[in-house]
């Protein structure tokens, strides 16, 4: 049995991205389409948790803003996502922010689970992001990550009587009433 000839598959950057209808995400070249419109129930959590968020946002840095999907993160010129919520630290001139936000969260769907839980995780990890928050809007659950040291820990598994507090920076905070948001 012969391997698979990679040469065959097609490798896109920031260029072509830019010239796409719909919504996709780029990952090391790698395109992925988003998914139809997300349930109800999905854009909802992601409205309360940019809230939440919001709200609670306590930082000297006047640039750091809470945004919701879609806004475009490019990592690199063949790396372009959009977490469903994000806190950017820079203000920017661009269609797209640059620089690693502090904080990110995916609320999951059934099409898009498997990828925020392993290839964007592992690429939110590598690229240095403080916090990751993975939240399951059906069983009302939520992982709250941490980078220590370079790899992502299992800080605290959130359900709806959590209130959890984010020490983005000496100058920075913010906090998610988890009975908020769902």
């Amino acid at each position: 049995m012969e391997a698979l000839n990679y040469e065959n598959f097609q490798y896109y950057t920031y260029a072509d991205y830019v010239q796409w209808d719909d919504s996709w995400e780029l990952i090391d070249g790698v395109a992925y389409a988003m998914a139809p419109a997300p349930y109800p129930k999905h854009q909802k959590v992601v409205a309360n948790t940019w809230r939440e968020l919001d709200k609670n946002l306590e930082c000297s840095n006047k640039n750091c803003e809470i945004y919701l999907s879609p806004i475009d993160w490019k990592v690199n010129d063949s790396t372009i996502v959009q977490p469903d919520v994000v806190l950017f630290c820079e203000k920017t001139t661009h269609q797209y922010f640059s620089k690693t936000p502090p904080l990110v969260v995916e609320v999951l769907s059934k099409s898009t689970a498997l990828k925020d839980v392993t290839t964007k995780m592992k690429l939110y990890e590598q690229e240095g992001v403080k916090f990751y928050i993975i939240i399951e809007p059906n069983t009302e659950l939520s992982d709250v990550f941490e980078l220590i040291d370079g790899k992502y820990e299992l800080i605290k598994k959130c359900t709806k009587e959590d209130i959890y507090t984010f020490n983005i920076s000496e100058e920075c905070l913010t906090e998610v009433d988890f009975s908020s948001i769902f």
